[in-house]
């Protein structure tokens, strides 16, 4: 935090060293809120999880020991064992991992198309925007739940399909708000300049009114990370997600499910998961909203 201070108190002597400072006030901001501090501390928890889940895991996360099975915490396996025996807590940890790849597979994939699409339809409008805008809403009259459902079934079980699923279901919102933004800015004084100058659609849309959506792109992306993990535990729940013998919070859950009062545990513990990063990306979002977005400045 000291460090924080020291960069924010400082007068800039380059446009680099400016968008610094500014960086590091947004830091500091958002690390004063003490639920946008907790939401950054449980997603940086699941992405340390993932990327060391090999190092922190006690057990072969498939490794099978019958005589071990439904067993309560204790200090041989921390969370307890499933009913094949294997250790919770080494499968929770491996679990981590397509977890958060669904996560940000789906952003990458839905994010920039759905942006790119609104923004074309904010900025000609007429018959490009009434096509683009009546197709999302094609999409978003379905629920997204229900949709990737059918888009497993169609393709065929298994993480890779899912994550395709989810994609297709995920983009229109980001369309729906990046039209907003450009129909806010594509009569502003400086794309009539940029215009008048004989610069090209492409120019003006991703050179000039792009750079100023990402913000609102960025807060929408942390907040949807939410929505996509709880798509993505229920498709592994229904068994059209990870597939066995693979670790998935989702798939966790319906393993246990049958032992819901027997071994209470074997259920709880994903879904304690799926709860706490769910809830990390939310209060994250929030802080984000707050310190990147003007309108909800003090």
């Amino acid at each position: 935090m000291g460090i924080l201070l020291d960069i924010t108190t400082r007068v800039p002597n380059s446009r680099a060293e400016a968008r610094l400072i500014q960086g590091a006030m947004r830091l500091r901001r958002l690390l004063a809120n003490p639920s946008s501090a907790i939401g950054l501390v449980l997603v940086l928890a699941l992405v340390f999880v993932a990327i060391f889940a090999p190092l922190i895991a006690t057990h072969d996360p498939n490794a099978q020991d019958f005589a071990m099975r439904l067993k309560p915490p204790s200090a041989a396996h921390w969370l307890g064992t499933d009913q094949f025996g294997r250790d919770l807590y080494s499968r929770l940890v491996h679990g981590a991992r397509p977890t958060l790849m669904v996560v940000l597979l789906v952003i990458v994939m839905a994010a920039p198309f759905g942006f790119v699409l609104g923004l074309i339809a904010g900025y000609f409008g007429g018959i490009v925007e009434a096509v683009l805008m009546r197709l999302t809403d094609i999409v978003m009259a379905f629920p997204r739940l229900v949709l990737a459902l059918a888009l497993v079934a169609v393709m065929k079980p298994g993480l890779i399909n899912a994550v395709i699923a989810i994609a297709i279901t995920a983009w229109p919102p980001y369309a729906r708000l990046a039209r907003a933004e450009a129909l806010s800015l594509r009569k502003a004084d400086f794309v009539e300049a940029a215009r008048g100058l004989g610069m090209s659609w492409r120019g003006i849309v991703f050179g000039q009114i792009m750079p100023l959506c990402l913000a609102s792109v960025a807060i929408r992306a942390t907040l949807d990370m939410a929505g996509i993990i709880l798509t993505a535990a229920g498709l592994g729940f229904l068994g059209l997600g990870a597939q066995p013998p693979l670790a998935e919070w989702g798939a966790m859950i319906a393993q246990g499910r049958d032992q819901a009062f027997d071994a209470w545990w074997v259920a709880a513990v994903p879904g304690l998961a799926i709860l706490a990063v769910s809830l990390g990306f939310n209060l994250l979002g929030d802080g984000l909203r707050d310190v990147l977005d003007p309108k909800h400045h003090d």
